[in-house]
């Protein structure tokens, strides 16, 4: 509760990536994780290697990017990426799937420049961009969809697995966010924590049903 209400007292819209901020963006949150939580070990004839790897990376991000920037950067392509130490949400699912195998900024790159007309023109862009077209939201919910690994949106917890990918609408608005589903179990309230940054740098919390789900996508 303490953490909803200061998400809410401290909304901010970042307007470049289409990505929720909270709290002061240069300082790293308290996480907001229940004590009786533990990880789940992924069970390897069910979950596929790659989801070891996004996992493992989505970790690694919790020590080394502590801070949150919506902002526009330019970057080098295939694999370009902000500073490591900073980003918005999408950079947390974008960096996970790397280490996975899987480049989000080409393969949104490769699919927009096809089949514009179809990803969303909220941006007033006549054309794509290798610097941003991955870093937003509704941009990833798209290419998921079309890639045909959008699945059902339940209240059911148990429907939400380690590796998901989960967005969210914060303030019932349309303003937006998404992360990554942990293996990190709370073992109170029966559900996977989520591992995300809505401000001051990644963290692993209870945030799955904190907000509207817009989205649930499993690519591996």
């Amino acid at each position: 509760m303490r953490a909803l209400k200061f998400i809410t007292l401290f909304l901010s819209i970042a307007i470049v990536t289409g990505c929720a901020s909270s709290g002061n963006q240069s300082e790293r949150r308290w996480p907001w994780s229940p004590p009786n939580t533990f990880e789940r070990p992924l069970i390897a004839d069910i979950q596929p290697e790659a989801v070891r790897h996004l996992l493992e990376s989505a970790r690694e991000q919790l020590k080394v990017t502590t801070h949150y920037s919506p902002d526009y950067f330019r970057l080098s392509y295939p694999n370009g990426d902000p500073p490591q130490e900073t980003g918005a949400c999408v950079d947390v699912v974008v960096r996970a799937f790397r280490k996975a195998g899987v480049d989000l900024q080409k393969e949104v790159h490769e699919d927009m420049a096809a089949n514009f007309a179809l990803y969303p023109q909220k941006w007033g862009l006549s054309t794509t961009d290798t610097n941003i077209d991955h870093r937003r939201v509704p941009n990833l919910q798209m290419f998921f969809t079309r890639k045909g690994k959008a699945l059902p949106i339940s209240s059911d917890p148990e429907t939400y697995k380690p590796g998901d990918v989960v967005s969210w609408d914060i303030d019932g608005k349309g303003m937006t966010h998404i992360g990554l589903v942990s293996n990190k179990w709370n073992d109170d309230k029966k559900r996977y924590l989520i591992i995300h940054n809505i401000g001051g740098g990644v963290a692993e919390e209870d945030h799955l049903f904190s907000w509207k789900i817009t989205g649930h996508y499993r690519y591996f």
